[in-house]
């Protein structure tokens, strides 16, 4: 997909739903043997994040696994959509959609494994990362440069705002 078509996709998108692991996350599952689990964020992603809902778009995290780490990480950036334990991604996807009243290509999804691929196939923009299997990426409509946990979230979140012509905006309280 070119550049052009990339953004004009981007400027529709007013819903960016992130996965957890391998998105938000590198994949790694840190788990004690007392059953905690830990995963660790990149910071550079959750001030992407902070800056692109500043625009007004609403951010989303839906996640087939339950972590308190998760939840309180969708609380320190501000995102007040969270969904975890979720089986059918598909189904909290038009829930969501109903819940805000947006059509599927307002909405931005960014997954890395086949779980994601129903949301994928759906939404206005699909995003993988570069560590996603190859048929993930292939349905993609982008795969970032920056791997899940590493910067991807980031990457995709200056894309939108660059589309949608806010991203000047984001960077101006930091170039005074």
């Amino acid at each position: 997909m070119s550049l052009s078509e990339l953004y004009d996709r981007a400027r529709s998108i007013r819903l960016v739903i992130f996965d957890v692991d391998g998105v938000l996350t590198d994949g790694s599952l840190f788990i004690t043997d007392a059953g905690e689990e830990f995963k660790a964020f990149h910071s550079q992603d959750g001030h992407g994040m902070k800056m692109l809902k500043a625009t007004g778009i609403q951010l989303a995290i839906v996640t087939g696994r339950t972590s308190r780490s998760v939840e309180l990480r969708a609380q320190n950036l501000g995102v007040g959509i969270l969904y975890q334990g979720v089986d059918d991604k598909l189904a909290v996807f038009e829930q969501i959609l109903a819940s805000f009243g947006f059509e599927p290509n307002a909405c931005a999804y960014m997954g890395d494994d086949v779980v994601d691929l129903p949301v994928m196939r759906r939404c206005g923009l699909a995003v993988a990362v570069p560590g996603a299997p190859p048929l993930v990426k292939s349905r993609a409509h982008y795969v970032t440069r920056q791997p899940g946990g590493r910067g991807a979230a980031r990457e995709l979140c200056e894309i939108i705002m660059h589309a949608q012509g806010t991203f000047d905006a984001q960077m101006e309280p930091y170039l005074r």
